[in-house]
């Protein structure tokens, strides 16, 4: 390589740098936070150090000058499991406050007041009181010791930072059956899902591909849910398929007979279906919120495929139709080979979408009914649970079973020759 591409080099490497510091900020550290809090044991409320916490009170109030009066610190450990050790206390009072110091840990310099309290146990708390006078200037200066808060230091253990690792995390989930079960959720979800908006959305194209008067504003109708607030158009699923008196499908489907009584399409988790005699339990609720997953993202994969369709030559189908081709065989034989390749783009990255989605599930059943799938279990496990530790560990399996589908992805898709 020559000096002058050496150069190049460099140059090249220097104007991207703000790229790599950008993707290194925004999705690096949050990923390696992520994977450093799922082997840590770190609860909700670890998330709050422990801290030294004060009271400040003057008793009795003081009325006259030369009054006796008493200050006093409520003073606490706001942690009931970690102690805090080298505590002191800084808190500027009052001019007119004069106090009669007699505790060994405390001194007074000026008008501030210094303690040294050494260590304090876990949920801790002692009353500090100091007999004090006041004199003239305290009464008129109006100040009093509650306007100056009292300042702590000290140091305490805080886990996120700490030495301390575990797998618990890992353990305790792989070892639980709730968690195979919401994997094979997450897996149906998503697989079905993904496959449902691609087929719609292959659909669509097929059908806008061909000139006819209003196309144009059929095309932009398609997009409707796709650019819709996701919070409107699960609340309008929800009154639809309601099973109370206001479900708009399950009244439409009583008058035509169709049903005896209202199904809960978003509560009940299985219902019972004959199919030549024989009874299975199909899936209610999750195969509902699948059907919403292919309904509100089927238009990105149709302006992806429609682009692609405009751009396949027409001389294929032109000669086709004249050797005697059906529709169905132009499409199977002329179409679908030049839309695998953008197809396959569109698998990957709907499947990556649908795997991590969480409001749509979330807003339409709670991951309730059989419909909880890992990203709901990490909310649960952080919050509802209040274990941020596993909350994180599943956050990671999803992580690892996303890098698992893209290398396999990208070992045998199929490439686009268009």
């Amino acid at each position: 390589m020559g000096a002058l591409a050496r150069r190049e080099q460099r140059l090249a490497y220097t104007m991207l740098l703000p790229t790599f510091l950008v993707v290194f900020g925004v999705v690096l550290i949050p990923l390696l936070a992520n994977f450093w809090i799922s082997f840590k044991p770190v609860q909700l409320g670890d998330l709050r150090a422990a801290t030294m916490l004060a009271n400040e009170q003057l008793r009795p109030r003081p009325k006259v000058a030369g009054e006796s009066v008493v200050l006093r610190y409520r003073i606490r450990n706001s942690s009931q499991q970690d102690p805090i050790s080298g505590v002191t206390m800084r808190d500027a009072l009052p001019f007119g406050l004069s106090l009669n110091l007699s505790d060994e840990r405390c001194s007074l310099n000026e008008n501030e007041l210094f303690c040294d309290f050494g260590s304090i146990a876990a949920g801790g708390r002692f009353n500090l009181e100091i007999p004090a006078t006041v004199d003239q200037n305290y009464l008129d200066s109006g100040e009093r010791p509650r306007d100056s808060k009292a300042v702590f230091t000290g140091n305490s253990r805080n886990v996120l930072t700490s030495s301390e690792f575990t797998l618990d995390n890992f353990r305790r989930i792989f070892a639980s059956d709730e968690f195979w079960a919401v994997l094979r959720v997450s897996l149906y979800y998503t697989i079905f899902g993904t496959l449902g908006a691609l087929v719609l959305g292959l659909f669509a194209a097929q059908i806008l591909n061909t000139a006819f008067k209003g196309r144009n504003v059929l095309r932009g109708l398609f997009l409707f849910p796709y650019v819709a607030p996701v919070i409107a158009v699960a609340f309008a699923w929800v009154l639809l398929l309601d099973a109370g008196p206001g479900g708009t499908l399950n009244a439409m489907l009583m008058q035509m007979g169709t049903i005896d009584g209202p199904v809960n399409f978003l509560g009940q988790r299985y219902i019972p279906i004959s199919i030549f005699g024989f009874t299975i339990n199909f899936p209610m609720a999750l195969t509902t919120v699948i059907a919403f997953e292919a309904w509100r993202y089927f238009p990105l994969s149709f302006l992806f495929i429609l682009a692609r369709m405009q751009s396949i030559s027409t001389d294929m189908y032109e000669a086709a139709e004249i050797d005697g081709a059906t529709p169905l065989q132009q499409f199977w034989y002329l179409s679908l080979p030049q839309l695998l390749g953008i197809l396959s783009v569109l698998f990957l990255l709907r499947f990556i979408w649908t795997f991590n989605k969480f409001d749509d599930i979330f807003l339409l059943t709670g991951g309730a009914a059989g419909t909880r799938t890992l990203t709901v279990d990490v909310y649960e496990q952080a919050f509802a649970v209040s274990n941020l530790g596993a909350g994180a560990a599943v956050a990671v399996v999803v992580f690892f079973v996303l890098l698992f589908f893209a290398l396999i992805f990208f070992k045998f898709s199929p490439q686009d020759d268009g």
